[in-house]
């Protein structure tokens, strides 16, 4: 498969010696990393001049050539009815059986479809005035957006610290049958 130059409304086959040198490719990695998360991951924030490349896939398709990417069945969560907006929360525990126990009991109650549990993480927090360095266990949690508050209250009445952390992020795409899976998995 040929690379493509893409303009704002058109894309057009070229060669890749044409296109990129070893050297031009060095260069402009980082822009080409960099336009990836502006295209993939952070869609509010490009202008309006890239829109069109975007919404044909040239770039994409330009980025998946040059790196060796196959296409996947991928969603935006905003614009599928068979997923619902869902969210990553980071949880923190100071050790494995702590985590093993709080993971178990989130997904019991289908408060998330999945707890990754990641062990030997350092923290380094302010606390009562003094700097704190601590062992710990990160627990990654994937659950719908509705379900924050019942699971931010399991958290607080199942966790052994004072302020236990309860953080989300949005997850704003991603693997269409991922995303219906997390959707099927927990409670409504």
């Amino acid at each position: 498969m040929a690379p493509t130059l893409c303009s704002s409304s058109t894309c057009t086959p070229t060669t890749p010696s044409s296109l990129f040198s070893s050297f031009t490719l060095r260069r402009r990695l980082p822009l080409v990393g960099a336009f990836c998360m502006l295209s993939l991951g952070f869609s509010n924030l490009y202008t309006p001049s890239y829109s069109s490349a975007l919404k044909t896939g040239c770039v994409l398709s330009l980025l998946r050539s040059k790196l060796g990417i196959r296409s996947h069945s991928t969603v935006r969560m905003e614009a599928n009815s068979t997923t619902v907006p869902s969210i990553v929360v980071y949880v923190t525990v100071p050790n494995k059986e702590a985590g093993k126990k709080l993971a178990e009991s989130i997904v019991t109650e289908k408060l998330a479809a999945c707890v990754n549990r990641v062990p030997g993480i350092e923290s380094v927090y302010q606390w009562e005035g003094k700097i704190q360095t601590d062992s710990e266990e990160l627990l990654i949690i994937k659950t719908r957006q509705s379900l924050l508050d019942a699971l931010t209250e399991h958290v607080k009445a199942n966790h052994e610290y004072d302020v236990p952390e309860v953080i989300s992020l949005p997850i704003t795409g991603g693997n269409l049958k991922y995303l219906e899976w997390i959707k099927e998995s927990t409670r409504e």
